[in-house]
Formats: structure tokens, sequence, C-alpha cells
């Protein structure tokens, strides 16, 4: 079967999971200011957040409500809490928080599932072991979709290297060349891609002979690489500069960001 074959498949299949099991939107209201609520819970669950000078805090918070106010949020046999929403945006937003005034031009909506689920969008039969999937092609496009649980342990667990949240968001990073390739596009536009694709293969190796504390994942191809490598250099900044020093700098150059030397 072929690679469009597939991407129609899957877009077809989560439309039809969309239509049967009548999702429930959140509903919410953009508020001018920004709540003190919110802002707690920012501030306890989102490190990123936690981190950031105060001006930058409120810049933080702009991006956040500019994205709630763009994009749907839906529960798919799920409620979707503020908190729910919360953490979206904010996986949303801590990839491209360095980059003023971006937007993710493709996307529409955000699916939120109440458990993991299969290649076939099934979260309650099967072989369930994916957390997030963004759509790269098609009508999946337009598409993010998360297992809530697993959104919320990848802010609640802040001392892995894992948040399928910022992986999922950096995927819809990669793809502002046009392509989900594993090449930032920073790299494409200076002609630099050669060192980086050279840091690919270096971990790569590294990855596959259990020499490195990568996520193994990330060797699956460039895509994941930059993915599984980007959350990790967004989830524990300190401990990836120091043990992949090389990697970091690039990544800092990617997401124009430098989290272990302070936001």
């Amino acid at each position: 079967m072929s690679i469009f074959t597939l991407l129609f498949a899957s877009a077809l299949l989560a439309l039809l999971a969309w239509a049967f099991f009548k999702p429930r939107k959140s509903g919410l209201a953009m508020p001018d200011a920004f709540p003190e609520q919110w802002r707690g819970f920012l501030s306890e669950k989102v490190r990123f957040y936690q981190e950031l000078e105060e001006e930058e805090k409120r810049d933080f918070e702009r991006k956040v409500q500019r994205f709630l106010g763009r994009i749907r949020i839906t529960g798919i046999k799920t409620e979707v809490s503020d908190e729910d929403r919360l953490l979206v945006a904010s996986s949303a937003v801590i990839p491209i928080f360095r980059f003023p005034e971006w937007e993710y031009k493709t996307l529409v909506e955000v699916l939120l599932y109440p458990d993991l689920f299969t290649e076939d969008f099934d979260f309650s039969a099967g072989e369930r072991n994916i957390a997030g999937m963004a759509g790269s092609g098609g009508m999946m496009s337009n598409l993010v979709i998360f297992s809530k649980p697993a959104l919320w342990l990848g802010f609640e667990n802040q001392s892995d290297k894992y948040n399928v949240g910022i992986h999922e968001f950096i995927h819809l990073f990669d793809k502002q060349d046009g392509d989900v390739d594993g090449v930032p596009a920073i790299y494409m536009k200076h002609q630099a891609i050669l060192p980086w694709i050279n840091l690919i293969k270096k971990n790569t190796e590294e990855m596959l002979k259990g020499k490195s504390d990568i996520n193994p994942y990330g060797a699956t191809n460039p895509q994941e690489f930059l993915a599984v490598t980007g959350e990790y250099f967004f989830e524990r900044p300190r401990l990836f500069k120091e043990k992949h020093p090389e990697l970091y700098a690039a990544l800092s150059e990617a997401f124009n960001a430098d989290p272990a030397g302070g936001q």
C-alpha cells in the first residue's frame, strides 16, 4: 500500500471516528485578560513557563490565548477542561515561542481521546500504543490527535525526557518549509543541511548501539529524530546540553532558543 493510500485511509478513519462518537467541544469563550487561575496552572504544570522572566510570561500567555482563539479543541468521548486546553496550547507555543507572530497555518482542530489509540484510531481495543499524531498530508493536515492522559503525563513528569504534546507540535514546526522531513527550515534557508544530516547519522548510530540516552524511537527516521530530540531539548535542557552539546547547539539555532541558559 502506498503512503498516499495510507494517508487517505487515516484521514477517512479520523473523520468517521469524529462523526460516530459525536465529539463535544469545550465551548469556552476567550477572556480579554489572562485569568489568574490559568496563570497559576501554568506556573504549577509547565516548566518552560516557570523559567521565563515576568515579561516573557506575559508574552507566553498572549500566545496561548491567540492559539486558543484560533484552534478548536474537541473531546472524543471525553470532556475538555480549561486545563486540557492550556496544556494543548502550551505544547503548541513552546517550540515556536521565540518566533514572533508564528501561526500553525494548516491546523484547524486538536482532538483529545480518552486513552492511547491504535493506527486505526481505536481507543477501546487492539494494540493501543499511540499517544499522539500530527497530520502531515491530505485532510489530516488540519488535525492533531492526543491521548489526553498521555498529554497530561508529559507535563506532570518533569524528570523524564518525554512530552507528547511538544513532540507532535514539533512535527508541525518541521512542516513550516512545506515538508515534514526532519530538516528545520533554518538549515534549508542557509544551505546548512549536510552538517545537520551528519548529526542525525552520528547520533542515530549511537542510539541504535545503546550508547545514547536519547529515546531510540528517534532513530526511526529524520522526522522522528527532530521530534524526539526536540522534546528532550525542551523537557530537560540542562541535561541535554551536558550530554549532547553539539546537538544542543544545533537545536538552539533551529528553535531560536537557549532553554538551558535562561529562556
